[in-house]
């Protein structure tokens, strides 16, 4: 404790050129226990389909205060849908190919879309992959939650494991064009140590699907 407060002093007495307090790592460390941003003013800068983009002036953890532009988005939800039916050892999973225009080529990933206003996850994971693969499931489990870029990105997503499938017909969006591909695990993994899956939410689903599996956790 007397260690702790020596530091503290320290900082404190510590002037920069122009006679304000200069924190230093220590005290940034100090300071960020138990405290949230302070929000002074939050503008709408733009405001879209999907996201909206806001101007906010804060006041940091560690004191600073900083204008940050962040994208705000309601969340999102993935689906790792497996067939374990045909070969439990190495079970086949449901990805999608499609064109990403922000990326610039085409992408395989995990089906995902948003979670609407008022929509629960589950409710929206299963709407999510009947409208982009027709398939259904029996059987959901959550597998993790994760920020994409928190850096300036709101937006939150949820994989979940979809088990016991079953095909039906498809229901995309007038501007989805949407190609399902069905693989085994195994190739899935193959193309992730290739460099051949850019896409992160497929990159976490599936090693974390195949981690929990060999570790006897599924």
């Amino acid at each position: 404790m007397a260690q702790k407060k020596k530091i503290e002093k320290k900082v404190t007495e510590k002037k920069s050129p122009a006679g304000r307090p200069v924190r230093s790592p220590a005290a940034t460390v100090i300071s960020q226990k138990g405290t949230k941003t302070n929000v002074l003013s939050s503008k709408v800068v733009f405001k879209g389909k999907v996201f909206s983009v806001f101007r906010d002036e804060v006041i940091e953890p560690t004191g600073m205060r900083n204008v940050r532009e962040v994208i705000r988005h309601n969340g999102s939800v993935v689906i790792l849908a497996v067939d374990e039916s045909k070969n439990p050892a190495d079970p086949d999973v449901i990805l999608e190919r499609q064109y990403r225009h922000a990326a610039g080529q085409f992408l395989l990933e995990l089906p995902a879309g948003r979670v609407e206003p008022g929509e629960s996850t589950l409710a929206a994971a299963k709407r999510e992959m009947i409208e982009e693969t027709g398939y259904r499931a029996k059987r959901w489990t959550l597998l993790t939650k994760y920020f994409a870029s928190p850096g300036f990105l709101g937006e939150w997503m949820q994989i979940y494991l979809a088990r016991e499938i079953r095909n039906g017909k498809a229901q995309p969006e007038d501007d989805e064009k949407i190609d399902v591909v069905r693989m085994p695990l195994s190739e899935a993994l193959a193309l992730v140590s290739a460099n051949k899956i850019h896409d992160g939410k497929t990159l976490i689903g599936l090693m974390l699907y195949d981690r929990a599996r060999r570790q006897g956790l599924l």
